[in-house]
C-alpha cells in the first residue's frame, strides 16, 4: 500500500470513527498533496508526500512556538495534535549514531575538510537523510565533525 493510499483509507476511518480533530489534521495534508500533484501535473510518490509533511511538521512547530510565546495554549495544543498526526505518516527516524555514522561516511567521501565544505556535505546527505532524521540537527553535527 503507498502512503497516499494509506492517508486515505485513515481518513476513510477517522470519517468513520467521528474523530474530527484527526480527520482535520489527515485533510490538512490531502489538501496540500493534491494541490502539489494540480500545480505541478505529477502523480506524487511516497518520497514527494514525506517532503511535503515535512514541510508542514516545520510550519506546525513554528506555529507552536509562536502561539507559546504568545501565551496561547489552546492553539498551540491544536498544532501539537496535527504534528503527532503527521508523525504516523514519517518513515523510522535514525538514531543518532546512525546519523554520525551517515555523516562520517559522507565526509571522507566528499573529502571535505573543513567548515567552508559544509555546503557540500549538507547537499551529499540530504538526500540520503530526507524523512527520517531533522536536519537542522544534523546540520549542527555536520558543523561540530567539520570543525574538529
Amino acid at each position: 500500500m503507498t502512503l497516499k493510499q494509506q492517508i486515505t483509507e485513515d481518513m476513510k476511518t477517522a470519517m468513520r470513527a467521528k474523530e474530527t480533530a484527526r480527520l482535520g489534521a489527515i485533510r490538512l495534508l490531502l489538501s496540500a498533496m493534491k494541490q502539489r500533484e494540480v500545480d505541478e501535473r505529477i502523480e506524487l510518490t511516497d518520497a514527494d508526500i514525506v517532503a511535503i509533511i515535512e514541510k508542514m511538521l516545520k510550519q506546525r512547530r513554528d506555529s507552536i512556538s509562536q502561539y507559546e510565546a504568545a501565551k496561547r495554549q489552546d492553539l498551540a495544543d491544536v498544532e501539537k495534535f496535527e504534528v503527532t498526526v503527521l508523525q504516523t505518516y514519517m518513515p523510522q527516524q535514525l538514531s543518532e549514531d546512525e546519523i554520525i555514522s551517515a555523516i562520517t561516511e559522507v565526509i571522507s567521501s566528499t573529502g571535505a575538510t573543513g567548515p567552508q565544505d559544509m555546503g557540500k556535505v549538507m547537499a551529499a546527505i540530504k538526500p540520503k537523510l530526507a524523512g527520517r532524521a531533522d536536519m537542522g540537527k544534523v546540520s549542527g553535527l555536520i558543523k561540530a565533525q567539520l570543525s574538529k
